[in-house]
This record gives C-alpha cells, structure tokens and sequence, in this order.
C-alpha cells in the first residue's frame, strides 16, 4: 500500500545521507557549535539576505513551537492562532503546558487577517484576562492554503501597531515557497516576522528545524530554553549538516518543487473524476471530497487520512506528497479513483 499519509514518511534525500556517512567518524564539537552548525547559518543568512539575526537548529517542530512561544511570552501573556493551528490541534496542549493560553480563531482558509487579530484583542482586554501578545501563524497553512505578501504586510503592520511579536511557522515553508500561487521569499519572511522556522523534516531532511530570531528582545538567552525543554542535541552537528546540503544548489527548493509537482498531478486527476476539494491548495496537501464508499476502495490501496466528515456520506481526505512521491504512485491513485 502507497502512503499519502505525510510528507515524512521516507527517510533523507540520498545527499544528505551521504553527507552524514562522509562526516560519520570525524570527532565534532556538541550542542549546535560545530562547524557545520556555524556554516548551515551562514548559508541561511545569505539565503535570507540577513547577517543580524540568530539562528537554533531544533530537532522537531512542537519542539520549536514550545520552546519559542514560552521564550517570548511573560507568565500572563497568551497567543493567538486560527482553530485551526497546529499549536491548537496537533500538540497535545504542548502550549498550554508551558502555562501559556492559546487564543483560537476561527478563520477562513485557515489563514488569520488583522480582523481576526483585533478581535481576539478585544476579547481580552484587562489583568483579568490573559494579553494576547504573539500571533502565531503557518505557511502553508494546515490546510494547504498560504499567504500572499499584502496578506503578511499586513499581518505584520498590524502587530507592530499593536506590540505584538509575530512568528511563522514554516514546517511547510519549502511547498509554500515553491507553489505557483508563491509571491514571498525567505527574504520577505525574515523582513515581516519576529521569528520563524524554515522546516526540514518535511522537506527531504532526516529531521530538523531551523529557527530564525530577528526580534532582538527574543533573543538573549535563549540557548537556556532550548536546554531546558530537552531540546539542545548533544550530536548537535547532525542537523547542521542536514542544512548545509539543503541551501547548497537549491537542494531545498529542487525537493519541495518536486512535492508540488506530484500533487498538482493528482489534483488534476481527481478534478478530471468530477470530484472537488474542501480547501483550495496549491502546495503539496491536497483534501478532496468522496463518498465514503469510494474511500472506502481507496483505502484498499492506499494509505490517507481523513481530515474531517462533510455530511452524512462523505468525507475529505488529506492527501500529502513529499520530495520522494512517485509520479507512477500519484497516476496510480488517479487510476483506481477512475475505476472507483
């Protein structure tokens, strides 16, 4: 059975893992100063077209979100989200756990706007309260939608009106980048955020995040969380390494095009069936709507998930590509649909 489950189902591009064995047996430097460490972030500074920011190499994404929100905020300060967040949904209270609230929005396509911001601030408005003071957003979204530019100008205009520190979640950063709907750069990214991470565990890395600071009040001290929440690798250099090769001849983006691409191969295919989508997604999540019958057959061949149930009959899936998805897999899919 082919897995459409997520984008990690498969190990490392082969570069990296060559990479890796190269450098297995040469002695390094622990917790993130090694070599490799030092030069993955000059590669991402030049990448980001910015040399004063500071940069953590992170083994996982809850991880990251953890450890930079409860950095950020005061004992009494929240952030606010769209319901749809991974930091409301998928982390198993990993937020709150650190004694801070999450403040969900409901939102359309997933995507927050400073309507949705404002109002969440209006809701909380005295010591009574908790004070929203991060909005925390993800590109691409959860759903596989993404923000344009104006969309992020304007998120980030209204935060800095409001004293609010802004951070990106970029665990799909690389399909978000690379989709055709794209008008950002990493270097528009480090100009309109406090804070965000370019993902690697999904986007052809063993695993690994790579989290940029460019607010300077979030940046003292913040090795001490990192250690603290169990997240300093000792082998620290493993994920420098990770990162080297994927900001060297565009290993990043060639990897994220390629997901983009199969999934644009099944989006049409399944339009061509007659089916449509839950959610409008240019990148490398897909969440058609069928019956549950035919899920049913589907599920015979193929592994997927269901994102939610529209009614009484049917469900939309989720269907996710990665850097490694087969174009015959993706043409086989369309095939059984067709005879479904």
């Amino acid at each position: 059975m082919y897995s459409f489950q997520n984008d990690y189902s498969e190990g490392a591009h082969p570069k990296i893992l060559d990479a890796m064995i190269k450098s297995n047996l040469v002695q390094n430097t622990g917790y993130g100063m090694d070599d490799h460490c030092s030069h993955a972030r000059e590669l991402i500074q030049e990448e980001i077209h910015r040399y004063d920011v500071d940069i953590h190499f992170i083994v996982g994404g809850t991880q990251t979100n953890l450890i930079t929100i409860g950095t950020a905020l005061r004992p009494w300060q929240a952030v606010i989200c769209t319901d749809k967040g991974h930091i409301n949904v998928h982390e198993t209270g990993a937020i709150e756990a650190t004694g801070h609230k999450v403040l969900a929005m409901p939102c359309k396509d997933g995507k927050l706007s400073p309507a949705e911001i404002q109002k969440a601030m209006d809701l909380h408005t005295d010591e009574h309260m908790v004070q929203p003071k991060m909005v925390y957003i993800s590109n691409s979204t959860e759903i596989g939608t993404q923000y344009t530019k104006s969309e992020l100008e304007a998120i980030h205009h209204f935060c800095r009106q409001n004293d609010l520190y802004l951070f990106l979640d970029g665990a799909r950063i690389a399909s978000a980048l690379t989709s055709p709907e794209n008008d950002l750069t990493l270097q528009d990214i480090a100009r309109l955020t406090d804070v965000f991470y370019i993902g690697g565990t999904k986007a052809g890395a063993l695993f690994g995040e790579a989290l940029i600071i460019c607010h300077p009040e979030l940046k003292p001290n913040f090795r001490f969380m990192v250690k603290q929440r169990g997240a300093l690798l000792a082998k620290g250099w493993l994920l420098g390494i990770q990162f080297e090769e994927l900001f060297t001849d565009q290993l990043f983006y060639d990897l994220a095009a390629h997901a983009n691409e199969m999934a644009i191969i099944l989006k049409k295919g399944i339009e061509e069936c007659g089916y449509s989508f839950a959610y409008h997604s240019n990148t490398n999540q897909l969440f058609p709507v069928f019956s549950d019958d035919i899920i049913a057959k589907l599920e015979k061949e193929f592994l997927f998930s269901i994102q939610e149930r529209m009614d009484d009959s049917h469900c939309a899936i989720r269907l996710v590509t990665s850097w490694a998805t087969k174009e015959a897999s993706c043409r086989e899919f369309i095939k059984v649909l067709h005879s479904c």
